[in-house]
């Protein structure tokens, strides 16, 4: 009897029925595009975009750098990724209290509207969506959700990945550029998953 009940509890969990979107909750995916390929192929993952949740007037958003840095209503951002699968984590041994969710959101606000960085420069004139997540975490609450590494460190040998990479830097390929991958983000030690469909 005990079995079925913590069964019940994984099959609960697993698919999605009790997870309840929090401020800071930070959501990944896989989308299809040709650059979304290029990304999964070059840090060996299947994560190739990610997003912050934030709770406005009662519903759930995630704050992403798409084509703009914009807030998209969680559930169409759950259906436009690949198979509409995800995966959500949050700090493991940090509880946001409400001045650090204003502290994240008060960061947030100064990149909404930002066009979305195809060279992945790491100012902040343009931002790609791990940037993005990054910087909001790292300047409002000192914290680093994932290992910064530099282009050089990829592996971009695939022909798909020369060729976005000749397309957008020519032959001046910015190999000591700063970069944060979403899968560097996905495995730091910093979270746990509290949700995932996958």
């Amino acid at each position: 009897m005990r079995f079925i009940f913590v069964f019940m509890l994984w099959v609960s969990f697993v698919s999605g029925a009790s997870y309840k979107p929090q401020d800071g909750d930070i959501i990944f995916q896989s989308l299809q595009s040709r650059q979304s390929q290029a990304v999964e192929q070059v840090t060996d993952s299947p994560y190739s975009h990610v997003g912050i949740i934030f709770i406005n007037n009662g519903q759930p958003y995630v704050f992403e750098a798409i084509s703009n840095v914009i807030y998209t209503p969680l559930n169409s951002w759950i259906a436009r990724g690949n198979h509409k699968n995800y995966v959500i984590k949050r700090l493991k041994d940090h509880n946001l209290s409400n001045n650090d969710i204003e502290k994240l959101k008060q960061v947030a606000s100064t990149f909404e509207g930002k066009p979305y960085d195809i060279w992945f420069g790491w100012d902040d004139n343009y931002m790609y969506c791990s940037e993005l997540v990054w910087k909001i975490y790292d300047r409002a609450l000192k914290l680093k959700i994932g290992q910064l590494q530099t282009i050089k460190e990829f592996d971009l040998s695939s022909p798909l990945v020369k060729q976005i990479l000749k397309e957008r830097y020519g032959n001046d390929i910015p190999y000591q550029e700063t970069v944060i991958s979403p899968v560097a983000m996905y495995n730091s030690p910093l979270l746990i998953t509290v949700d995932k469909q996958w």
